[in-house]
């Protein structure tokens, strides 16, 4: 079982300012959350990708490969690599450098992208959105597996004998990130992948067919069902209190819940107070609380799923660089070993 932190890089939006804080700040805040992250034993980051004014991660690749010069022994993954709207041949050379540069603590989380705005940056068309990612994965996953490939799609130019330099010394780890999509979870098992389930909204309950299905199929595609993985990345924040949660977070994630609905046309009405109280509950999607309240949480999520991987998405809204840094110290420090400790006893 590893234990992570997702990031996106959010802005964060100054109210007294009417603007978003400045990205320079923001990208010398997030190596210092990475390296607290490291030092506290959490096991893996996840860095996003985003193309729009309120992030300010465009390239998870050039993060991680920073964060590998200034920690030890997190996983540096992405969060997701849009492979869509990608280079899959850049994107691999690019994972190669950061996985020689960090001693093989290299991973791809690829996904199809829940924003869309690098589509038009980089001239693809939103019409191919499924059909772009099947190619580009392919060719991915090629490129893993062998060092000269050759290689013909629809997309980009053919590949007639080529070697992608420098040369990773072993196969990098690579998960796939869905949704609620059963396609996108039968394409995973189907390739014998693992997978990374996106729960922020709802009860989490709701999701457990999805993770079955994806067991029957990985199964049923010849898979060594000992061998799979399935994660869950959910959106967290850990205070001394959960009155502490709701006084200090509720209004920034209600901020950035509003902002979403209204550009996505979600007909959802506002983000109530009670709205945020509701996702706290044991079934709920918020993993939010004091340490207690978050590893029980933690704990029936992985019993409910059978999980091998729980990443706790934590800057929705751009919650302050303090208020992260305490977050990430409580979950290193608290929530990890009491949930590491609960199944310590059960195998006793």
């Amino acid at each position: 079982m590893k234990f992570g932190i997702g990031l996106f890089g959010d802005s964060g939006f100054d109210i007294e300012k009417n603007k978003y804080r400045s990205a320079d700040l923001r990208l010398k805040e997030i190596v210092e959350e990475v390296k607290l992250a490291d030092e506290v034993g959490i096991d893996l980051l996840a860095m996003g990708e985003h193309h729009r004014e309120d992030y300010v991660v465009s390239a998870p690749e050039i993060m991680l490969a920073a964060l590998a010069t200034v920690t030890k022994n997190i996983i540096l993954s992405s969060g997701v690599n849009v492979i869509s709207s990608a280079d899959a041949v850049k994107l691999y050379q690019d994972f190669a450098m950061i996985d020689l540069l960090s001693g093989e603590r290299a991973e791809i989380m690829a996904g199809r992208g829940s924003f869309i705005e690098s589509f038009p940056l980089f001239g693809q068309d939103l019409r191919d959105y499924d059909s772009l990612f099947e190619e580009k994965l392919k060719l991915l996953l090629q490129l893993n597996k062998e060092e000269v490939i050759n290689w013909k799609g629809k997309y980009r130019p053919a590949l007639e004998d080529q070697t992608v330099y420098p040369r990773p010394k072993r196969k990098i780890p690579v998960w796939i990130a869905v949704g609620g999509t059963p396609e996108s979870v039968e394409r995973a098992a189907h390739l014998g992948l693992p997978v990374m389930f996106a729960i922020i909204g709802g009860d989490i309950r709701q999701f457990k067919p999805l993770f079955d299905f994806y067991k029957e199929e990985f199964t049923a595609s010849g898979h060594d069902v000992s061998k799979m993985e399935v994660g869950v990345h959910s959106h967290t924040y850990i205070a001394p209190t959960r009155t502490t949660v709701i006084e200090e977070y509720f209004p920034v994630y209600a901020r950035q819940m509003d902002k979403l609905a209204i550009e996505r046309n979600w007909r959802v009405g506002k983000f109530t107070q009670s709205r945020f109280e509701d996702g706290m509950i044991k079934n709920g999607a918020l993993f939010m609380g004091d340490a207690n309240e978050v590893a029980e949480k933690i704990i029936h999520a992985i019993e409910l799923f059978g999980l091998k991987r729980f990443v706790a998405h934590l800057d929705v809204g751009g919650p302050s660089h303090m208020q992260l840094m305490r977050t990430i110290e409580l979950y290193g420090t608290k929530v990890i070993p009491m949930v590491k400790k609960h199944f310590e006893k059960l195998k006793s």
